[in-house]
């Protein structure tokens, strides 16, 4: 097994799953992006941290981005005698932006691109489903390798999503809390069971919301109706849901970015609209590419921890 000389360097955009109806399937690249470098040594492995969750994630074979990188690397063929890893990290952690998706996504394609015919071994497609079967599901790890609205499902044979260009009316706004979710948390306040009624309900404005999305945003209030999971999940999160709600209320097509706490708007929210002190507003361009792989390390541009993308 041979490695390519010198370090590589991925950008990872931020993601918002759901998007209301789309449980577990439907997906948005956000232009919120981690930076991270990484390179082969002669042994060991080496982690820095910088920006959002520095300090707190580990810096050793349990950081998640060097755990995406051993399984891609047992994919490829073998594993290097050591790596050192630069990270610059910008997307909220546990928060619903896809912090998570994010990391496993540049481990993989980090230890691709130092395989010199990593592509070949590992295409875009297997990509695809280690990343997905290392989260568990696809429906952030689309868009975050392929970019803009993606539609994500699993086969037998692993997932598959497909991209979808976005109307340019589209105008996805994130309201960040201080307080972290977690996912599992989340998930575990799901009934087993839903009431036909509502599955029914929630298919349907599931479709319209692709139409909404590529074609006619002003269909987006009605299309992010969701009966699935967000009502389930509003107790355990009360000033995401009201949030939601208020948003709802005032004609702005809000949901729950993820399993939250994040609030994801689609549609443009009024500058006055309060929301709330311990809240960030931030005003994210969509992500049309996803993944950007280039060599080298690391320049002062990507070193910045400032969120770069965001307008406010």
């Amino acid at each position: 097994m041979t490695f390519t000389a010198g370090p590589v360097r991925v950008r990872v955009p931020a993601t918002s799953a759901n998007l209301g109806p789309g449980f577990d399937a439907l997906g948005l690249a956000l232009g919120l992006h981690d930076d991270v470098a990484a390179e082969v040594t002669t042994g060991g492995v080496r982690v820095t941290v910088s920006g959002e969750g520095a300090g707190d994630l580990p810096a050793d074979d349990r950081h998640l981005v060097v755990t995406a990188m051993r399984a891609a690397f047992d994919v490829l063929g073998g594993q290097p005698p050591g790596l050192a890893l630069e990270c610059v990290n910008r997307i909220p952690q546990a928060r619903g932006l896809g912090s998570s998706s994010a990391a496993i996504v540049a481990g993989v394609l980090l230890a691709r691109a130092l395989v010199p015919d990593g592509a070949e071994r590992l295409d875009d497609a297997a990509a695809l489903r280690l990343a997905s079967e290392l989260e568990g599901h696809p429906d952030n790890v689309a868009p975050c390798l392929l970019g803009g609205f993606t539609i994500a499902w699993t086969e037998p044979s692993g997932a598959r999503a497909v991209s979808l260009p976005v109307a340019e009316a589209v105008q996805p706004t994130v309201f960040v809390p201080d307080e972290r979710g977690l996912t599992a948390e989340a998930r575990a306040a799901l009934p087993a069971t839903v009431p036909h009624p509502d599955a029914a309900l929630t298919a349907g404005r599931a479709a319209l919301l692709v139409h909404a999305l590529t074609t006619e945003p002003a269909l987006l209030l009605p299309a992010t109706v969701d009966r699935l999971h967000q009502d389930y999940r509003a107790p355990g999160m009360p000033a995401t849901a009201a949030l939601v709600g208020a948003l709802r209320a005032a004609g702005v097509a809000a949901v729950v970015s993820g399993a939250g706490p994040t609030v994801l708007a689609l549609s443009e929210v009024p500058p006055a609209f309060p929301g709330g002190t311990n809240w960030r507003r931030w005003e994210l361009p969509i992500d049309v590419s996803g993944a950007r792989v280039t060599r080298g390390r690391l320049g002062h541009a990507e070193r910045d921890p400032v969120a770069a993308g965001r307008k406010s």
